[in-house]
């Protein structure tokens, strides 16, 4: 029994002993790093920050300061006009022009200017595609440009009675009032262009209504570039007549419209 008794001590002594060597080689936890804390939501107002109407409005102002600035720097109608680049011919100068008579229109170069270079440049037939392929893009753009960026933020502003009445005839005769501001020039062409983005016209009906309207003006413009070496010849005449008789009518319908607007 003494036996059973030494043994059972040394035993429970030795399990003792192996427990306590046990304890002390199980590694430690590794360690938890500690999350910063982030304050709740401020991601998303951020983000609702960013994309607020005015911040939208600030961005699409800050874009055309910054492509107005590059066209009184870099001036690229005049290198239009003097048949820029040089090394392109054919149809790819056509293309070429088309898109760069896009661009810098959204940047408020005038676009008979570049009507007339076109003429000058390709004469008759392939300078009135470049220049209609090229105001269609340019308005495009800038219809884009103003329904996205700034839209939400100007409609509240639209409160005058006047521009509430512009506003209407957008929003509910898209076409045919777009269709009139094409035909008799008088509205500039970006203004024309952002007014309607403001507006709730559709993109379609605006693009159809510049692509239709626009075809008088534009090629008026631009078979006079064609025909300005000879300015006594009939189809420069008549090119002349037919940029200055849509501009007095459009200077007579305007004068009355402003006085109709005002009735109201």
């Amino acid at each position: 029994m003494l036996d059973d008794a030494t043994t059972r001590s040394g035993g429970t002594a030795k399990a003792s002993s192996r427990a306590a060597a046990t304890e002390l080689t199980v590694p430690a936890p590794a360690a938890v790093p500690v999350a910063v804390p982030v304050p709740a939501g401020f991601a998303a107002r951020c983000t609702r920050t960013l994309l607020s109407p005015w911040s939208r409005l600030s961005l699409l102002l800050g874009l055309l300061a910054a492509a107005a600035s590059s066209v009184l720097l870099f001036e690229p109608q005049r290198l239009l006009a003097n048949g820029w680049p040089p090394q392109v011919a054919g149809p790819a100068a056509v293309v070429l022009f088309a898109v760069a008579y896009g661009l810098i229109t959204v940047a408020f170069v005038p676009r008979p200017l570049l009507n007339l270079a076109a003429g000058a440049l390709f004469g008759s037939e392939w300078g009135i595609g470049a220049a209609m392929a090229g105001t269609v893009l340019g308005a495009g753009i800038a219809f884009g440009l103003g329904r996205l960026l700034g839209q939400e933020a100007l409609r509240p502003l639209l409160r005058g009675r006047l521009l509430k009445a512009a506003d209407g005839q957008f929003s509910r005769h898209g076409f045919r009032s777009m269709l009139a501001v094409r035909l008799f020039p008088g509205v500039p062409f970006w203004a024309a262009n952002y007014a309607a983005a403001v507006s709730r016209m559709g993109y379609v009906p605006f693009l159809l209504a510049t692509a239709i309207g626009s075809i008088p003006n534009v090629a008026a413009y631009v078979v006079a570039g064609a025909r300005a070496s000879t300015p006594t010849s009939p189809a420069f005449l008549i090119a002349l007549a037919c940029i200055a008789l849509p501009a007095l009518a459009g200077a007579v319908v305007a004068w009355r419209k402003r006085h109709h607007l005002r009735g109201r």
